[in-house]
């Protein structure tokens, strides 16, 4: 079949990939002059299926509430909101249930681990090279910090994920670069979770993907899709559509605005996250693979001769506006525990400051699978998991088109999850 495929971030390129690898004739749109520029480009990295779960949590509207006006809240709002966005959060609140909370993990775990063995198959596979480190930490500042961590190991337990909670002690065997003077209660150890960099992998199955066929059409926009064809697409500048036997979309946020006209209206806003990446001053003195500051999410990373510390949730705003205390809670992080380990001092030669739009449903999982529509094709809704999720969701797409059942049970990871 003739796929188009809508969107070169990592959801794009590992769903090009599939289906190109299925047979299928398949050409990438892609509205940025490269791949992997949008949310792709600089998140944490982290491949960590155990410590996958739904935004929508039981108390997370409450822990919005209380730490609104904190300077280093790991949930801020950029005041006003618009009405789609506070429409999103009723939706979302209401779905911060325990019971919805429960199938809603229990659903994106299970999509986590099939797509960390789908990661790791195609880099065998491939003989990807890339930015890559083995092992991940959960710090933990204090004995609350330890407390709220409870139940979340009590999902690791049950989902066979192996960890170890170690003292301070224990933890600066691992890293040994930690600052010495931090004073901290310990960790939770995760030795076969793992940090990779995202951009580098997408980049290089890019090429795998064009060495199989895969056409891409970049600095492309999709401007709608055909209401009475979904598989036919209007290109902005062309007047005439391109029609195609299947239209997959991995779009990120822009998949809501293309679909609104015909008549699927997507839960769908940005959810914005930062990082900083930058040299490493001294290996010595660098984390050697992934950490998370559990009091603050944010994530510190090694990859390769950079470090990248990624953290924040920002709800409303624009993507062209940083908010410095969110790039503050950042550098607060990386000095508490990696003091002098990045060249920073001069942020106009080498330090990178970036923010990204997370394409969050309300519920917490994505959405794989056909639309409802002749010839039109999801894969969106991936949040801040979209590297995490990516590698599963674009195999399990292309198994379904090809009618097949997936490797892994999809409940409730289709649209028909939305009602």
């Amino acid at each position: 079949m003739r796929v188009a495929v809508i969107g070169a971030g990592i959801i794009g390129i590992t769903t090009a990939y599939e289906l190109a690898m299925d047979g299928h004739e398949v050409t990438v749109f892609e509205r940025r002059g490269a791949a992997a520029e949008e949310t792709s480009f600089a998140n944490a990295g982290i491949v960590a299926p155990g410590y996958i779960a739904p935004w929508a949590a039981p108390g997370m509207p409450g822990k919005v509430l209380s730490h609104l006006f904190s300077r280093h809240a790991a949930v801020k709002l950029s005041l006003p909101l618009s009405g789609r966005e506070l429409a999103w959060m009723w939706k979302w609140f209401r779905a911060c249930k325990l019971e919805a909370y429960l199938v809603n993990r229990s659903r994106l775990q299970r999509l986590a681990f099939y797509s960390r063995e789908r990661l790791h198959h195609l880099s065998t596979k491939l003989q990807l090279e890339y930015e890559y480190s083995l092992g991940y930490m959960v710090l933990l500042r204090s004995e609350k910090d330890s407390q709220l961590v409870q139940p979340g190991l009590q999902v690791l337990r049950e989902a066979g994920v192996a960890f170890r909670q170690i003292n301070a002690d224990e933890v600066r065997q691992i890293e040994p670069a930690l600052n010495p003077d931090a004073a901290f209660l310990g960790a939770v150890h995760l030795p076969d979770d793992e940090v990779a960099n995202c951009r580098q992998f997408a980049l290089l199955l890019k090429i795998e993907a064009q060495r199989i066929g895969v056409s891409f059409e970049f600095n492309t926009v999709v401007a709608q899709l055909d209401r009475a064809q979904a598989a036919s697409i209007l290109i902005a500048g062309e007047t005439s559509p391109r029609t195609f036997d299947r239209v997959v979309l991995c779009a990120g946020l822009a998949s809501a605005q293309l679909l609104r006209p015909l008549g699927l209206k997507i839960p769908m806003v940005a959810v914005y996250g930062y990082s900083i990446s930058a040299p490493i001053r001294e290996p010595l003195n660098a984390p050697r693979s992934a950490l998370m500051d559990e009091r603050y999410k944010v994530a510190i990373s090694r990859l390769g001769n950079r470090v990248r510390v990624a953290g924040s949730a920002e709800i409303g705003g624009s993507l062209e506006r940083k908010r410095a205390s969110s790039l503050q809670t950042l550098y607060k992080v990386l000095h508490d525990w990696f003091p002098g380990a990045a060249q920073l001092s001069n942020t106009g030669a080498g330090v990178q400051e970036w923010k990204g739009a997370r394409p969050m449903l309300t519920d917490g999982p994505p959405i794989v699978g056909n639309s409802g529509l002749p010839g039109l094709w999801l894969n969106i809704g991936h949040g801040s998991s979209g590297w995490a999720l990516s590698c599963g969701s674009a195999r399990a797409l292309a198994d379904l088109m090809a009618g097949k059942s997936a490797d892994i049970d999809m409940e409730g990871l289709d649209i028909s999850r939305l009602g």
